[in-house]
């Protein structure tokens, strides 16, 4: 039996950009992959651009301030803080 794998997802032109525009597609990649997987396909399947908008600025938000994930606490791992600095 195999385990149940997450579908990936591509990252789209329009988040790559905003990304990069506030200076976080580091921090975008410093969060573990599954993060990152989360936060694309939470954003992609959003079904208007009102939503789909305010869940980028919330993803913004989160990797600028660097303590929440899906507005859950987070906290990095000991290796992530040390390769960061």
């Amino acid at each position: 039996m195999s385990p149940l794998k997450r579908q990936r997802y591509a990252m789209p032109d329009d988040v790559r950009e905003a990304l990069t525009r506030n200076s976080l597609l580091k921090a975008y990649r410093d969060r573990p992959p599954y993060q990152q997987n989360d936060y694309i396909g939470w954003i992609t399947r959003a079904r208007v651009d009102g939503t789909r908008n305010r869940r980028i600025a919330q993803m913004l938000q989160e990797l600028a301030q660097g303590n929440r994930y899906m507005k859950m606490k987070y906290t990095a791992k000991k290796r992530m803080r040390e390769r960061n600095g």
